[in-house]
């Protein structure tokens, strides 16, 4: 795979025929323990560059723990300008892991929702949400102390919550929970950590999401 420049000194670029990327999240956006080409966004843009659609490195704000909270003030610090031809949104499994209350996590992913889609200039068409995925899963849920079964429930219930949000605000849901449970039979989808997705799992869910992606910039 070809060496990508570090997205830190990557500006937006709008209009053209390279399309920016703003990727806003936790742990799952920046693909903690796997490399950077092997997080989803990085796989997704290599993919759309596959099909002849070029997107320039992906701004990604996000870090590892953070909730609902914690990313708006993480955007907020950004002090972004201008508008990107693609968002995604990836959040809400730390406030499930603290016991954060649901009513707090719909309010605050309302929010956060609304903001991806003004960063896409107001066209919903280009904000992808993602699920959450089921961490209980894991090798580290299950010596967590914690009833899997629990984790899952709970995890249903946060990401009932997005979805209703999300397709209420007319905003494209990608689920990629179900899949992410395989993780119990299969070890190659977890990274070395023993808690976060594999580059193989990330793999998914950049396949999940590269034709609704595609369909939108092309």
């Amino acid at each position: 795979m070809a060496t990508i420049p570090d997205p830190s000194t990557t500006n937006p670029i709008t209009g053209g025929s390279t399309f920016s990327y703003l990727a806003l999240g936790d742990s799952y956006t920046i693909g903690e323990a796997v490399r950077q080409e092997e997080s989803f966004p990085y796989q997704l843009q290599n993919l759309l560059k596959g099909k002849n659609i070029r997107v320039a490195n992906p701004k990604i704000i996000a870090v590892t723990g953070w909730t609902t909270d914690e990313l708006q003030a993480g955007i907020k610090k950004e002090n972004l300008s201008g508008t990107y031809d693609l968002v995604t949104l990836l959040i809400g499994v730390n406030n499930q892991y603290r016991g954060y209350p649901l009513s707090t996590y719909r309010k605050e992913f309302s929010e956060l929702l609304q903001k991806a889609i003004a960063f896409a200039g107001g066209d919903k068409r280009k904000v992808f949400v993602i699920s959450i995925p089921d961490w209980g899963a894991t090798p580290f849920g299950k010596n967590s102390g914690r009833d899997p079964k629990v984790i899952a429930a709970e995890i249903d219930s946060f990401n009932a919550a997005n979805q209703e949000i999300t397709v209420a605000a007319g905003v494209n849901y990608t689920n990629i929970t179900a899949a992410s449970r395989n993780a119990t039979t299969d070890v190659a989808l977890v990274a070395s950590d023993g808690l976060h997705p594999s580059g193989k799992m990330y793999g998914q869910w950049a396949d999940a999401l590269l034709t609704k992606v595609a369909d939108v910039l092309k």
